[in-house]
């Protein structure tokens, strides 16, 4: 998406990828149809100018899915991405380079690629999307722990009556279960997560937003809250939540660490559900596989992974508990979600051990400037060294959905073009 805003611009990039697969990363590599936007269609559009051009360009080439209301299939928003990709390299020769590499060390002026290539450069913007989970990465030398759900053939190992055990109860876990249904999977979930949240659901139709109150955007945490809880009550929780979005970012920015904290802590899990929710036919699914009994959702803690045999345990304590429990399952899935580290990243730990870079004041993320520049650890911005999207998280709060990016590239394009 910056890609193609800097071309036209006058301003020429260069994409490097892991994979020849640019413009589609995670969300939109899945080939799976049963897979949603959790976006509608008439909201989904790649370009600030144009809010219909993704519901145009599905009105043209898939129009079976053009319910400007209704939500299409991640894939085929990955396939907008490329299309968009290439009529910016047809309509700007040169401005667009693709290189097929992994980027190893960030340098003042260049990228150093693992094949010993330098690619040298006035900026560079992380935009590495969402890493993998971490959460049972080292649980268990077993490898019926699947720590990466989105790895090319993990669900296949699974067999059509096996119990699984699931850690998360977001959106990566629906997608495992949707995948798993669909594929003939007829076995039993439970799934864990620490306050054992579902993600709620959208509404069949669009509701408007209602624009928040005063007091929702100053003054004290618990007043605004409160403020929010009322609005809700009379306005209905979507419309209040809708109506916050323009805001968000600008509201977190503002707001001190020790209250960030606060809403972390405390608040983070119910924004994640009610913020981040469901296609009504996808929490239809969930909500069946609840009532028949094939899904359990359990709050807690996880304390142990181990191996038991041609199955694995999860030791765990439940929430408010004093004494653990075990479950056990054939295979169990890490849903808990992106993985950021930024100490531990091999491109971003170097830059924060040399002071180029610093984490924000929670340990979220990169601290970031208004326009997306990285903070040194003497507080400056670096000029050349951008981030945009999810790994952004720490700065503005919102950067995950294609709504809130899109405003973010932007702020960058106008950066780098100033």
């Amino acid at each position: 998406m910056l890609a193609v805003r800097l071309a036209g611009s006058g301003v020429a990039s260069t994409l490097i990828n892991r994979s020849p697969d640019f413009g589609l990363g995670v969300a939109y590599a899945t080939p799976f149809d049963g897979h949603l936007l959790n976006v509608r269609t008439s909201r989904m559009s790649a370009v600030e100018a144009r809010p219909d051009d993704f519901l145009d360009w599905v009105r043209e080439r898939h129009p079976a899915c053009a319910d400007p209301d209704g939500f299409a299939p991640r894939r085929l928003f990955g396939l907008y991405v490329q299309d968009r990709l290439a009529a910016a390299e047809a309509a700007h020769p040169g401005r667009i380079e693709r290189i097929v590499g992994e980027v190893v060390a960030l340098e003042v002026e260049a990228v150093r690629l693992a094949d010993g290539r330098v690619v040298t450069a006035g900026a560079v913007v992380l935009a590495t999307g969402n890493p993998a989970p971490r959460t049972a990465a080292g649980g268990a030398a077993n490898d019926r722990v699947l720590s990466d759900p989105w790895a090319p053939g993990t669900l296949s190992r699974i067999g059509a009556g096996e119990d699984i055990l699931i850690i998360g109860t977001g959106l990566t876990m629906v997608d495992m279960l949707l995948q798993l249904t669909a594929g003939g999977w007829r076995g039993r979930a439970t799934a864990l997560s620490r306050r054992g949240l579902l993600p709620r659901a959208h509404r069949v139709h669009h509701e408007v937003p209602i624009a928040p109150t005063p007091g929702m955007v100053a003054g004290p945490a618990s007043r605004r809250l409160g403020d929010g809880r009322r609005l809700a009550g009379s306005g209905g929780w979507r419309s209040m939540m809708d109506g916050l979005r323009p805001v968000t970012a600008d509201l977190w920015r503002e707001t001190d660490p020790a209250v960030r904290a606060r809403l972390v802590r405390h608040l983070r899990p119910w924004w994640d559900v009610h913020r981040h929710r469901l296609a009504p036919v996808v929490a239809g699914a969930i909500d069946g596989l609840v009532a028949d009994g094939r899904l359990q959702v359990v709050a807690g803690r996880v304390r142990r992974i181990a191996p038991v045999g041609d199955a694995v345990s999860l030791h765990w304590m439940p929430r408010h508990a004093t004494m653990g429990e075990t479950l056990t399952g054939g295979w169990l899935i890490d849903c808990t979600g992106p993985g950021h580290d930024p100490a531990r990243d091999p491109l971003t730990g170097p830059l924060i051990s040399n002071g180029r870079a610093r984490l924000d004041a929670l340990g979220l993320g990169l601290d970031l400037d208004g326009d997306g520049r990285v903070l040194g650890a003497d507080g400056r911005p670096d000029s050349r060294l951008f981030v945009l999207g999810p790994p952004a998280r720490a700065a503005f709060w919102e950067t995950i959905a294609v709504p809130d990016i899109r405003q973010r590239v932007e702020a960058v394009a106008a950066a780098l073009t100033a």
